[in-house]
């Protein structure tokens, strides 16, 4: 049997086996590495379906590991890190990353979003299907080919994003609050941070050029969630 491969990589070396155990016991394939330009060697030699990756890294930082395997791969990519500067977070969901871990941590929480991702990245795997195509005046949303064309032109989206928005689409005109868009997209609830919900809304945004004070698809209802809001053509 085939287990899923997992890479580690953390300068902390016996933080990097604590987490190596564990995805172990679940039945994971796990290598660690604890260098940013080592990491980039084995992530192309071993071809890992998920990383997780912390920040401080020696020779190449993990925000720019983020990014170069970013641009030659869509796994999951979940960063670790000890600063809880809210630039880290966005920096890093920016470059790529699809989840977030602050130091300190519990080895169950990484395990449970390791879990969560992997099971989001597979259901990226199924075919496209050109019937479920989405409409709404200068916008088309592919919700199975996780794509979206403003104008004609397709825009480029990370999954995640697409996930967000994907979710608003799906409960048209109906009111989601951030805690139900993270637990669906993000799938892990207790440990979820919501503001990884605003980033990506503001980032979906600014892609389809939808004015916060006057948007025409994704509308804030204070205090509450947001609401995709565009009717199809």
């Amino acid at each position: 049997m085939q287990h899923t491969k997992i890479m580690v990589v953390d300068d902390e070396l016996e933080i990097a086996e604590l987490i190596k155990d564990y995805l172990e016991a679940e039945q994971y394939d796990v290598i660690i590495s604890t260098d940013g330009k080592e990491c980039l060697k084995l992530f192309r030699e071993y071809k890992p379906q998920l990383i997780v990756l912390d920040i401080m890294l020696p020779s190449l930082d993990g925000m720019e590991v983020c990014r170069i395997i970013r641009a030659e791969s869509a796994i999951p990519i979940i960063m670790l890190s000890a600063k809880k500067a809210e630039v880290d977070k966005i920096l890093g969901l920016g470059l790529g990353a699809d989840d977030y871990v602050v130091k300190p941590f519990s080895p169950g929480e990484v395990v449970a979003r390791v879990k969560a991702q992997l099971r989001r990245y597979h259901q990226l795997s199924f075919p496209a299907d050109k019937g479920d195509v989405r409409s709404f005046q200068n916008l088309e949303i592919d919700l199975k080919a996780y794509t979206v064309k403003l104008n004609g032109q397709y825009v480029d989206f990370t999954a995640k994003e697409f996930e967000v928005l994907r979710f608003l689409v799906l409960h048209p005109n109906q009111v989601l609050t951030r805690q139900q868009i993270y637990k669906n997209v993000w799938g892990v609830n207790e440990y979820g941070d919501l503001n990884t919900v605003t980033i990506h809304i503001k980032k979906i945004r600014e892609k389809v050029r939808d004015n916060p004070s006057a948007p025409e698809f994704i509308k804030t209802v204070r205090g509450v969630g947001y609401k995709f809001g565009r009717s199809e053509k």
